[in-house]
């Protein structure tokens, strides 16, 4: 049974094709939302402590509300800019995944890099279950995520390294194609975890 899901699995560069079909027509509204995110997140950067304080406390909901956006973008549905800030609206339950996620990361990062690496692949869907169900708890949004990745991890972990090459080519232009290559990454990634949760509908 495993195998056969396995194979209803797209591969990563038709979710990548996916991705950017989704982002036609569509290129303005993206890099103009996720210009204001950059700003709203990274402008905190510059306010020694209580900066990164606030950025703690905000970082997840906004995280969230990026998926909201990119969900929208891969439904071809009426994705808005100020769905962004749509995570802010179950703020409890988002922030306490958050922190609980950092930790978790943090604790595994202890033994090694890799198990760390493997910890935050395993909870990389939380953000979009908790964007889909604001009804879900912090702990089991994360333990939704490691049973949806549960054999699955090896083949996001590839759909990061396409990307790889894009981001060495975003740093020659001084940071500015991160505007463009970001949505594009991050609709992916909502494809990858529509397809995810589509395939284990069926299993």
């Amino acid at each position: 049974l495993t195998q056969k899901i396995h194979k209803m699995m797209k591969e990563n560069k038709e979710l990548m094709a996916e991705a950017r079909a989704s982002l036609s027509g569509n290129w303005g509204l993206a890099v103009g939302t996720y210009l204001v995110y950059i700003i709203l997140v990274g402008s905190l950067q510059v306010i020694p402590v209580v900066g990164g304080v606030i950025g703690l406390f905000i970082a997840g909901p906004m995280a969230v509300g990026i998926c909201i956006f990119t969900l929208s973008l891969s439904r071809d549905e009426n994705a808005r800019l100020e769905q962004i800030f749509e995570g802010f609206r179950n703020y409890g339950t988002v922030l306490g995944a958050y922190l609980l996620m950092i930790l978790f990361i943090f604790l595994w990062m202890l033994l090694l890099i890799i198990p760390g690496i493997i910890a935050s692949i395993a909870y990389s869907q939380t953000f979009y279950i908790l964007a889909e169900d604001d009804t879900i708890g912090s702990m089991d949004a994360l333990r939704k995520s490691k049973e949806m990745m549960n054999g699955y991890k090896w083949k996001y972990f590839c759909l990061v390294l396409r990307f790889v090459g894009w981001f060495l080519l975003c740093i020659l232009t001084f940071g500015i194609g991160f505007l463009w290559l970001s949505p594009y990454i991050q609709v992916s990634y909502a494809k990858f975890y529509e397809d995810l949760k589509t395939n284990q509908t069926v299993s």
